[in-house]
């Protein structure tokens, strides 16, 4: 049983990634011809996240109003499966790490769906801030995940408020969202996307896996006017973390 749960859902994974192929071409061709282009991309990516989360072992809970406004989106990160759960919700671009742009296919597949990708080190983080302020000003909502890596699930890491300065420097609301996956009411052991663990590796695993439950809930807004970005960011890991039922978040889980 657990083989034929695995090779139906390559068979199906198959034809999910080649319709992916397909709209990265389309959408080549698509802006070529708007005044929008990166709407084009978003919507198309929107798309293909659908039919990725449908392959996927999930049963996808949504709870909380999904905001009219482009806003800046955060949200607690657990796997690379994150990325097409949240991305199914709206026409969206992800902040990812720079090592994303290089992974086969998904890498490609990134680019052409208006992912900006962060160098960590490189001394870049005003000209990412420019970019992001870029998208957020032309009414393109981004993703990104503050803790800069994925967690067990059992907690949430430290948010790096400096990812937040591009949305409070132009006094943009911040959507914050929270992840959950959980196995008969408990976390999801094959969930998390964490250690030395590759990408074939746990999509295989998971693949393999009976359904589990994911709640994603889009919480509150968090206004940003007159607030610092590391006020913003611990309000927004505070709320996160009180919608997963963690223990409260000590103050020093705000980095610079």
């Amino acid at each position: 049983m657990e083989s034929f749960r695995l090779y139906s859902r390559l068979v199906c994974l198959i034809g999910v990634l080649l319709y992916g192929v397909l709209l990265a071409v389309l959408a080549c061709v698509i802006e070529r011809f708007v005044r929008d282009p990166l709407s084009v991309r978003q919507t198309l990516c929107r798309s293909f996240m659908a039919c990725l989360v449908w392959v996927l072992p999930f049963r996808v809970r949504v709870e909380g109003k999904r905001p009219r406004e482009p806003m800046l989106w955060v949200a607690n990160h657990v796997s690379w499966t994150d990325i097409p759960l949240i991305g199914h919700l709206a026409p969206v671009s992800f902040l990812s790490k720079s090592e994303v742009r290089a992974w086969p296919l998904a890498g490609w597949l990134a680019r052409h769906g208006g992912t900006l990708f962060i160098r960590r080190g490189a001394g870049e983080s005003q000209s990412l801030s420019q970019q992001m302020g870029e998208y957020l000003e032309n009414r393109h909502p981004l993703v990104m995940f503050p803790e800069g890596t994925t967690g067990d699930g059992l907690s949430v890491l430290p948010f790096h408020g400096r990812l937040l300065t591009a949305a409070v420097e132009r006094n943009l609301p911040i959507q914050p969202v929270s992840l959950a996956y959980r196995r008969n009411g408990a976390p999801c052991p094959s969930s998390p996307f964490i250690g030395d663990e590759t990408l074939p590796v746990h999509l295989f695993r998971l693949l393999r896996s009976t359904p589990c439950d994911v709640i994603i809930t889009l919480l509150p807004v968090i206004p940003t006017e007159d607030r610092g970005r590391s006020e913003v960011a611990r309000a927004a890991r505070t709320a996160i973390v009180d919608a997963l039922d963690l223990p409260a978040a000590p103050a020093e889980h705000v980095a610079a």
